[in-house]
C-alpha cells in the first residue's frame, strides 16, 4: 500500500495543490470539515492518493458510530486516524483502515498507549514526536503493528532515523519533505 514512506500530512487548504505534485501515495487529511472533505477525499483519490481522514482534526463529522458510518458509505476514504479507542472499533466494523495516534510524552505515556494499541487493535499506530528513535525501537519490540511517525520531523536525516530505528514510513506536513525518496 505504501510506496513512498513519507506521508503527506495535509494540515493546511493551500497543501492539497501541494500534495498532488509530490512522491506522495498516501495523505493523512487533516483540514477541512463535513462540507469539504469528500471533495477532497475524491481529488487526492483520483491522482491515486490513498487518503486517510484524521478525525480529530475534521470538523462537523460525529465522533460515534453514525459519524463512522457516514464517512465509510458517503465519504469513502481508505481509512481513518484518531486518537479514541472507540472511532478505532467502529471504523474496524465499517471496513476501513484504521491508525492510532497516540503522544509519547512520557514513560507512563508510553506504557498507556501499548495498553490502548492492545484494547483497541488499529492496523498501524503513529506516534508523535517521530524524532524519537529509541522509543521507535522500544514500540516495535513489543507490538507487530506497523508503524508511523510524526509530528517535529524537520529533514531527511530524522526520516531515515526513525525508517532505521523500525517505523514503516513517516508522516510530514512539510511540503519540501513529501519528495524524499527512502
Amino acid at each position: 500500500m505504501i510506496e513512498s514512506q513519507v506521508i503527506a500530512a495535509i494540515n493546511s487548504p493551500e497543501k492539497l495543490d501541494e500534495v498532488l505534485s509530490s512522491n506522495c501515495n498516501v495523505a493523512f487529511l487533516m483540514v477541512g470539515d463535513i462540507l469539504t472533505v469528500g471533495d477532497n477525499v475524491k481529488r487526492l483519490q483520483k491522482h491515486n492518493i490513498k487518503v486517510f481522514v484524521h478525525l480529530d482534526f475534521v470538523d462537523g463529522i460525529a465522533n460515534d458510530r453514525s459519524g463512522i458510518r457516514f464517512l465509510a458509505e458517503k465519504i469513502r476514504p481508505e481509512g481513518i486516524i484518531t486518537t479514541k479507542n472507540h472511532l478505532i472499533k467502529y471504523a474496524k466494523k465499517e471496513g476501513l483502515i484504521t491508525i492510532q495516534r497516540l503522544f509519547f510524552i512520557d514513560k507512563s505515556a508510553i506504557k498507556k498507549g501499548i495498553q490502548m494499541l492492545k484494547a483497541a487493535q488499529p492496523d498501524a499506530v503513529e506516534i508523535l514526536p517521530g524524532v524519537i528513535p529509541r522509543v521507535i525501537t522500544e514500540l516495535a519490540e513489543v507490538t507487530p503493528l506497523p508503524i508511523i511517525v510524526g509530528g517535529l520531523i524537520e529533514n531527511e536525516q530524522e526520516i531515515a532515523q526513525a525508517l532505521e530505528a523500525g517505523a514503516l514510513a513517516a508522516s510530514c506536513g512539510s511540503p519540501r519533505l513529501w519528495n524524499t525518496d527512502m
